[in-house]
């Protein structure tokens, strides 16, 4: 499945976020107890780092079985798995990091904010990035006749959309295209540096929870969910086109 999500895009990462209300424990004892057991489940994870905001534990990013990390922060837990081999490694890595850090990090069913799936893709891209993605998403829509193209210039076009998936639930979805320009790029000519176009195909559960046991199972639901819309929607909609735009140029 990860093969065909690669073949549009120059990268492609499964990331989670288990956000939090309280703050989670920075001691030694609780931080390094739960990488040992991480990296115990998943041996690839065997270098740790800290930095300002971050306690992480991370692969060797030449790695090639893909790059994965665990990082703590004030209120959330995140894991991510870059360029994954098959999409199942980046869900072990995940169902992994729940099934684990809640009962050394002290978290609670109450604690749980929400818990998010996001699918991301990252296309090399040179010159205006804002340009291509107005070109493949917006050029040929009623919002597109705001610009005159002859003689405007795009300068910042990062179409964000969020939908209701679930109202009972309280599953949602979120796509977000990013074009990386700062604001100083537009105003000087041959300037853009390179820098990718990226694509967030975020999908959320709100909390609390039940159970922490139900962690899993929410996980495996906002897979599938992810999994649909980035096939179904994402893929046609938005990769290709902005994938076509980049190669016109």
């Amino acid at each position: 499945m990860s093969e065909s999500f690669n073949s549009v895009c120059r990268d492609f990462y499964v990331n989670q976020k288990l956000a939090l209300k309280m703050d989670l424990p920075w001691g030694r004892e609780p931080v390094l107890e739960l990488f040992d057991r991480m990296r115990k489940a998943v041996p690839a994870l065997s270098d740790l780092r800290r930095q300002d905001h971050e306690i992480s534990l991370e692969s060797p990013e030449d790695d090639d079985r893909g790059y994965s990390w665990v990082a703590l922060r004030q209120t959330s837990l995140r894991s991510g798995c870059v360029n994954p081999a098959d999409l199942s490694d980046a869900y072990r890595l995940h169902r992994t990091v729940l099934e684990t850090a809640p009962w050394f990090l002290s978290i609670r069913p109450l604690d749980v904010d929400h818990l998010e799936m996001v699918f991301g893709f990252d296309f090399e891209a040179e010159g205006n990035r804002d340009a291509i993605i107005f070109d493949a998403l917006l050029a040929d829509t009623p919002l597109g006749g705001l610009l005159e193209r002859h003689r405007d210039e795009p300068l910042d076009v990062q179409p964000f959309i969020g939908l209701n998936l679930d109202r009972e639930d309280g599953t949602q979805a979120f796509v977000e295209i990013k074009s990386r320009t700062k604001g100083f790029e537009g105003q000087l000519p041959n300037r853009y540096p390179s820098e990718p176009i990226s694509v967030y195909l975020t999908v959320r559960r709100s909390g609390p929870l039940e159970r922490l046991e139900d962690l899993p199972t929410v996980m495996a639901s906002l897979a599938g969910h992810a999994e649909r819309l980035a096939e179904q929607r994402v893929i046609p909609s938005v990769l290709i086109p902005i994938r076509d735009a980049i190669l016109s140029r």
